[in-house]
């Protein structure tokens, strides 16, 4: 049987999309191999939102390319747009694929490979990932992701009604719902629609599993948005925002037209509706132009703020933005306050798992191994345990023993 394996970098909409591929080439009879140097056919799913991306995705195909010479590479997406990625200079490439293309690669690989007359279906992973937006219409000065996936398109809802029913019919127990620029949902259809109304209408359907939202956009979180999915018990008590930075003028130069203060309601009003909800803010460290009093007034801002986790990057010049052109922060400094984010984010994750020791959480058993197995709760707490007797994609409450800086360790509830 031909066996296929995906290597995805970069963002949920990138994990989705491989979601949807390996459900697509499962039907068809092939078998899905977790060791890529075992596959016949290996997708590797790129990113191009820094330069590190960029040298990740390289160093994949380069060391794929020498342990498995014989399969069968395809490499698609933003490193493809980005013009990263030649297929006259990698003769290794099989088949290259737009971002556009995307929704063909399934078709266009099955039709040149044959699968198994009767196919087995394994789940390429344990919870439901659905794309429902993808491109952006905002163009940020730093952000090469408009210029490689486009403007913004909203799935319809019917077609996203649909699917996650049929996720539901298949036993999953949570739907990640993923886009480039999420908060935008809808904008895009005729007539007009939005997130809020999606959110209303999915969790209004039977047997619906819980919601969970990737990345959101702060300019576009209505009072009613906000109201809604911290007071549905459907949505995850998840929730990650997209801040940037906590001083005003570098988001002024970011082409963000946000305010710190309204990050602040925003960020209070989300704690004070659900308490026990995870919330996560990506930041960029040295940007052009950020002295040394823009990024105390951030950091200041995010020690204070009731944000449990950061995601950080060290801000990477994209070719074709405006930000690339401008006086840049030396490396040094980028990297150092990088890692004073980064230490912070860890103090306040710490903190905000400590809070529910000997508590009983829902969660997803997400992979089990010889170590016992991992559960991710609904707020987003990773939590192993030395025994579990259910199966990855299955839904368990865990309690929490304990926590330390880089573990939580649980049992069964």
């Amino acid at each position: 049987m031909t066996s296929f394996s995906i290597q995805n970098f970069g963002c949920r909409v990138n994990q989705a999309e491989a979601f949807s591929w390996a459900e697509e080439f499962e039907f068809a009879g092939l078998r899905l191999e977790d060791d890529s140097t075992r596959a016949d056919i290996i997708v590797v799913n790129t990113c191009t939102l820094t330069a590190q991306a960029d040298r990740d995705v390289r160093k994949f195909i380069r060391k794929i390319s020498l342990a498995n010479p014989a399969a069968k590479l395809i490499i698609a997406g933003c490193s493809v747009d980005g013009g990263k990625i030649d297929g006259a200079k990698m003769p290794q490439a099989w088949m290259l694929f737009s971002n556009e293309e995307k929704g063909i690669l399934g078709r266009r690989v099955l039709a040149s490979v044959a699968g198994d007359a009767q196919p087995a279906f394994q789940p390429w992973r344990s919870r439901a990932l659905l794309k429902i937006q993808t491109g952006c219409d905002l163009r940020c000065t730093f952000c090469l992701i408009p210029y490689v996936r486009g403007r913004s398109r909203s799935l319809g809802e019917k077609k996203i009604l649909l699917q996650a029913e049929r996720f539901a019919r298949q036993g999953f127990q949570e739907i990640v719902l993923c886009g480039i620029h999420l908060s935008s949902y809808g904008h895009d259809l005729r007539p007009k629609s939005s997130l809020l109304e999606l959110l209303q209408a999915l969790t209004k359907l039977e047997e619906m599993p819980l919601l969970r939202l990737s990345s959101l956009d702060p300019r576009f979180l209505s009072d009613k948005l906000l109201e809604f999915i911290t007071g549905s018990p459907k949505i995850c008590p998840h929730f990650h925002l997209s801040l940037q930075h906590g001083s005003d003028r570098i988001l002024g130069l970011m082409g963000r037209k946000s305010r710190v203060s309204e990050y602040s309601r925003i960020l209070s009003r989300l704690r004070r509706n659900s308490p026990s909800a995870a919330l996560g803010a990506d930041i960029i460290s040295g940007f052009p132009g950020e002295s040394d009093e823009d990024f105390a007034k951030m950091y200041d801002f995010l020690e204070n703020s009731p944000v449990n986790y950061l995601h950080v990057f060290a801000f990477s010049p994209r070719p074709g933005t405006p930000a690339r052109t401008w006086p840049q922060v030396k490396d040094g400094i980028k990297h150092e306050r990088s890692a004073k984010l980064r230490n912070l984010s860890e103090q306040k994750r710490l903190a905000f798992r400590l809070n529910f020791l000997g508590k009983d959480l829902d969660g997803v058993v997400v992979k089990k191994s010889d170590l016992g197995a991992e559960i991710l709760t609904g707020n987003y707490i990773d939590v192993l345990v030395s025994s579990c007797p259910s199966r990855p994609g299955e839904a368990v409450k865990v309690k929490i023993t304990r926590a330390e800086a880089k573990q939580t360790w649980g049992e069964m509830a």
